[in-house]
């Protein structure tokens, strides 16, 4: 993500991108009206990037990865969607790890629930779709995917997880799921919603079981993810495991909720630009690089 990159105007996107072909391709209805505050493309040069589909038992879960074209031995990143799905955005997170010599695998997690891009409601988006993937399923998609990625020329000794928003969260689960984790980077997850039959698991009732250390990127004015919430889990981490002790947040005090995410009205390009350096040298400190 270049100043360059990041100094481009402001670009409306116009309906017709919505077009839902594959994974990776256009942005979620309910997002509407798209309003890029920059436009931060990663180009596919000297990359291998695409769909494919990664089987789960019966299922084929379809999976956005990009990784350096003919190169092996790649250390391992799973980039864990907003609700919104494995849009544009998400693809091209990814596309940036393989440019930073990663193999980045991206998994619609909802595939068996719906398409979320073809939702315009997020309340009816999140009561269909979001609300109905069980996190045991969340767990074995993933599995699935570290599991594909060992024969896909993939060092899964240097595994990492990212995640946004509800992937945020998804990323606390999974590092305490999936020892082969080295570290995780949680971006503005829900720490203390709610637990329900399918989702039972809070993140902050994990801290002692964590297997990687995370690195939490929260915004101070995020009004669903309150600070509160932040320092209930800086508490439990305390308290938790060697991996929780090393896990660290960094709060940015005038960030809202979806800093990251460069195609929406929330886009802050310092906290944004920040944000991906720490994660890099976070999963380079932790031996997932």
């Amino acid at each position: 993500m270049s100043n360059a990159e990041l100094d481009q105007p402001t670009r409306e996107i116009n309906r017709r991108e919505f077009a839902r072909t594959s994974v990776g391709v256009g942005f979620a209805a309910a997002t509407l009206p798209i309003v890029a505050q920059t436009e931060v493309r990663t180009d596919s040069g000297g990359l291998t990037v695409g769909e494919v589909l990664i089987p789960v038992g019966d299922f084929k879960l379809p999976v956005y990865r990009a990784l350096p074209a003919g190169r092996s031995n790649l250390p391992v990143v799973l980039v864990v969607s907003e609700v919104f799905g494995v849009h544009e955005h998400i693809a091209d997170v990814a596309r940036r790890f393989a440019k930073q010599g990663y193999l980045a695998i991206a998994p619609e997690l909802f595939a068996r629930q719906g398409d979320p891009t073809s939702y315009g409601e997020i309340a009816k988006l999140m009561a269909e779709v979001v609300s109905q993937a069980p996190d045991a399923q969340v767990m074995g998609d993933l599995d699935a995917c570290v599991a594909w990625s060992r024969t896909q020329g993939g060092d899964t000794s240097r595994l990492g997880i990212t995640g946004f928003c509800w992937g945020g969260r998804i990323t606390w689960l999974y590092a305490a799921h999936q020892s082969a984790v080295k570290a995780g980077v949680a971006w503005y997850g829900r720490l203390t919603s709610p637990a329900t039959p399918l989702q039972p698991q809070r993140p902050v009732e994990l801290a002692a079981r964590l297997q990687a250390p995370v690195l939490g990127l929260y915004g101070g004015k995020d009004d669903g993810i309150p600070l509160d919430s932040v320092e209930q889990m800086k508490a439990a981490l305390a308290q938790g495991s060697a991996a929780a002790r090393r896990s660290q947040f960094h709060v940015y005090p005038d960030a809202p909720h979806a800093f990251h995410a460069d195609y929406r009205p929330t886009f802050r390009a310092a906290e944004a630009q920040d944000g991906w350096k720490r994660c890099l040298a976070w999963f380079k400190q932790h031996g997932a690089a």
